[in-house]
């Protein structure tokens, strides 16, 4: 598990929007070991994938705005969240600059804090590391609904923070093909948009150490 946040949840500031206002691409990798809080309860970024709106077509935004996806649009940290298949609720961080759709997946946590409070209720029996393995338990984990669509992740006292403590993002992310894309993506399919902190358990399916990405 990763390290515990250095500083209490309610010390921690929110993260700079303007963090946010680039390029999916570039957001995603940034967000790794960032700290999602929400209600007392906090996880670690430890996978995520990036969407590219209208030059993506594996993203919910490749055909324009709709009332399912306009939180996409609407600018830099806002939390989307979707029903994957009809059981699985999802969430992302909008990024890029309004009205131009883009977004990070955060598809694993680590649980840092409230790990009784993501246990409750739920009958899996999962060790704490793999509470948050996987875009539907990162949501259940942190108690995310549909009802958080469009929460402003960079504010104070929203029910879904964003934030980052002394851990920074690793130097040499793990990075893969996204993950449960329909064949009608095509090619992009195959394109290299996951990523991971390496050797975190919660990795939903762990890449192969070749996989590291060397910075430019």
């Amino acid at each position: 598990m990763p390290p515990r946040a250095e500083r209490s949840p309610k010390e921690l500031a929110p993260l700079d929007r303007a963090e946010l206002a680039r390029e999916p691409l570039e957001v995603a990798p940034q967000l790794l070991n960032a700290l999602v809080l929400a209600e007392g309860r906090v996880g670690r970024i430890v996978e995520v994938e990036a969407y590219a709106g209208a030059e993506d077509p594996a993203s919910h935004a490749y055909r324009g705005r709709t009332a399912r996806n306009a939180a996409m649009f609407e600018g830099p940290g806002k939390l989307y969240t979707y029903l994957s298949y009809g059981v699985h609720i999802c969430a992302n961080v909008t990024c890029g600059v309004a009205g131009r759709a883009g977004a990070v997946l955060i598809r694993a946590i680590a649980p840092v804090a409230g790990v009784d409070a993501m246990r409750d209720g739920r009958p899996e029996r999962l060790a704490d590391a793999l509470l948050g393995s996987g875009p539907g338990r990162v949501c259940r984990s942190l108690g995310i609904t549909l009802a958080d669509n469009g929460t402003d992740l960079c504010v104070t006292g929203s029910h879904v923070v964003l934030c980052r403590d002394r851990l920074e993002p690793p130097g040499f992310p793990l990075v893969g093909a996204r993950i449960g894309l329909s064949a009608r993506c095509g090619d992009a399919l195959h394109w290299p948009w996951r990523f991971a902190v390496p050797g975190d358990r919660a990795v939903c399916r762990p890449l192969p150490p070749e996989a590291i990405r060397w910075p430019a």
